[in-house]
């Protein structure tokens, strides 16, 4: 039977009934406390099919599918059964994780399309973090290597031919609006290009290889809009985001990390930083990377620093090679301020993302701006502390219970957006971040260093 045809017959016939192929597999899928009643409806309705298929009354009757609990054989012989009864309208509904009561099902299910295979496409330097997290084949990982133009030539040629190969029939696009890879949406050979589309914004122009077209929309969070890029594959609405609500947003999976690389890191710090022994370790990240205006004010950082070390923590300043003199100005300040206080330079002491995240597992406690580090600690159990003024937490904050933000709502902020390519009208005072006092962000540090 083919799925595709089921789930698009008559889906406005009232009234609509769930029939289980099997009760006990009902009880594993749906979850709350009215599951017996759920279970005993279901089991009800199979007492009236031969009724509703007698009457003439317009119906239809539904099946959830499981890939781990249904067969096509199981689905067939239930088919044939209600086929025997009168039913005229059989509708199979693909399992959705919402709601599920059995966390095992929940894991081996895949949005929509049990039994798709994967592949991704991205920067070879971003890889790491893909493989780390362990959500995709090895093998189905393509990346585009652009240290240099010859490299990231050959290595795109790759790709494409790599993806080509794999026969790829949807690809979905989770660039907000480059150029680049609606092109290589369309190379990949796929019929189905799921993307964002400006409708009728100006300057956002990326070629009209997406034939799958979703609105960006700013309003909502960035990981909602991806899984809508994936519910928009067959969708007919207009526009293609036009569907039901979803459940509110899971917090990513804890990555494992082996353990003798967290004792790896431990070793170091303890050898390299002696007086940061016994001393609770708060890492702060006071850089804004290619967007400066992101930054939390480095007197602000100073301040929240000083009042840590008083405390009695440990302070390590994070970032990349970049942000060293930053970070040894924060250092000098704190240490001019409160000689005996263990504040260190760390930036470029950690060698790979395992390295970063294997010392966040060290770490009690991460304060940061808007930005990479932020979004890998909620891969681990540290609590974190977001600074967010151009940007909104309401698009970009870390979906974990283990992260505060501190987000003042000027009425310019955020100003930093898709639609203007990220490219802010201020003038470089950011009083967004500038108005979220040190003293604030202290109490709320001193609240998460006594709950971690």
């Amino acid at each position: 039977m083919c799925l595709d045809h089921a789930t698009g017959i008559l889906r406005q016939i009232q009234p609509v009934h769930g029939v289980a192929a099997d009760p006990a597999r009902l009880r594993r899928i749906v979850a709350g406390p009215d599951i017996s009643a759920n279970v005993a409806a279901t089991e009800d309705h199979k007492d009236h099919m031969g009724f509703y298929g007698a009457s003439g009354i317009a119906h239809e009757f539904r099946t959830t599918v499981h890939p781990a609990l249904h067969t096509e054989a199981d689905i067939l012989a239930l088919a044939k059964t209600l086929q025997a009864m009168g039913v005229r309208h059989y509708v199979l509904q693909v399992f959705r994780a919402t709601g599920c009561g059995d966390a095992r099902l929940d894991a081996v299910s895949t949005l929509g399309y049990p039994g798709a295979e994967l592949h991704a496409l991205l920067f070879k330097k971003n890889r790491e973090i893909l493989d780390l997290m362990q959500v995709m084949t090895p093998a189905h990982v393509h990346t585009v290597d652009d240290r240099s133009l010859s490299s990231l030539l050959s290595s795109l040629w790759r790709a494409i031919r790599e993806l080509r190969r794999a026969n790829v029939d949807v690809a979905i696009d989770c660039e907000l609006f480059s150029r680049i890879s609606s092109l290589l949406s369309f190379a990949s050979g796929a019929s189905v290009r799921v993307g964002f589309h400006r409708h009728t914004q100006e300057g956002l122009y990326r070629g009209s290889h997406i034939n799958r077209r979703v609105p960006y929309n700013p309003y909502h969070h960035i990981s909602a809009q991806f899984l809508t890029l994936a519910r928009a594959i067959d969708s007919t609405a207009v526009p293609k985001s036009k569907l039901p609500v979803m459940g509110a947003g899971k917090p990513p999976p804890h990555v494992q990390l082996d353990s003798a690389l967290i004792q790896g890191i431990q070793s170091r710090l303890a050898q390299d930083f002696p007086g940061i022994a016994g001393k609770p370790l708060v890492l702060v990240y006071p850089g804004g990377g290619i967007l400066p205006i992101r930054a939390w004010p480095l007197a602000s950082y100073i301040a929240l620093c000083e009042g840590l070390v008083a405390d009695g923590c440990a302070v390590a300043v994070i970032g990349l090679k970049d942000d060293q003199a930053l970070a040894q100005q924060l250092v000098a300040s704190v240490t001019l301020a409160l000689p005996a206080g263990p504040v260190i330079d760390l930036t470029g002491y950690t060698r790979s993302i395992s390295e970063l995240l294997a010392l966040f597992h060290v770490a009690r406690l991460l304060v940061t701006n808007d930005g990479g580090p932020g979004q890998f600690a909620a891969l681990t159990p540290i609590w974190t502390l977001m600074l967010f003024g151009p940007e909104t937490p309401g698009l970009y904050a870390p979906l974990t219970p283990r992260c505060h933000s501190f987000y003042s709502q000027w009425p310019c902020s955020p100003c930093l957006t898709a639609y203007n390519h990220r490219s802010s009208y201020c003038d470089g005072d950011n009083q967004c971040l500038k108005v979220i006092e040190p003293a604030g962000v202290l109490a709320k540090a001193r609240e998460c260093l006594a709950s971690a």
